[in-house]
């Protein structure tokens, strides 16, 4: 749950930094709910962890900071970029959490339940992005997010 909750931190910064750069008001707008819904999965994977007596990564500070560059350069790039951006970012995070989810304890069910919430939630934001205009991204850049999210994956699975 540290991993997901990793993922929520660096998602908020994410969707930030686009929305500060985003060039149209409905791109804007769309950005800004979104980011509202990571907040209450932010919230879930915290309450989560607490009830775990887990803690959350001590990397957050950095995944956030990385995010928010990375989030703002891809609004300047324009919006049919930072679009496509979501769209393969929700992808990949949706993999993710299906991947988690067959490796969750059956018996883990409140977990289970956030979980579901929080994919059904991600496959909303990506059609979204999608359908305003998110264009695909190139093959070398959606393989350097798969490498840049195993990264984050392990660190904030140790640390």
């Amino acid at each position: 749950m540290r991993v997901n909750h990793a993922g929520e931190v660096a998602a908020q910064a994410l969707y930030q930094g686009q929305a500060l750069t985003a060039k149209d008001g409905a791109v804007t707008d769309a950005l800004r709910h979104a980011a509202d819904e990571e907040m209450d999965h932010l919230a879930w994977c915290e309450q989560r962890l607490t009830e775990l007596d887990g803690r959350t990564s001590l990397l957050n500070p950095l995944w956030y900071a990385g995010s928010f560059a990375i989030g703002a350069l891809a609004g300047v790039l324009g919006d049919r970029t930072s679009l496509g951006f979501i769209t393969e970012t929700e992808k990949q995070v949706e993999s993710h959490l299906k991947d988690h989810m067959e490796r969750l304890p059956a018996a883990d069910q409140r977990s289970r339940a956030i979980l579901e919430r929080m994919r059904h939630d991600e496959i909303q934001h990506g059609a979204a992005a999608a359908s305003l205009g998110g264009g695909e991204l190139p093959f070398w850049l959606r393989r350097a997010m798969r490498l840049t999210s195993r990264v984050m994956t392990q660190g904030s699975y140790w640390l």
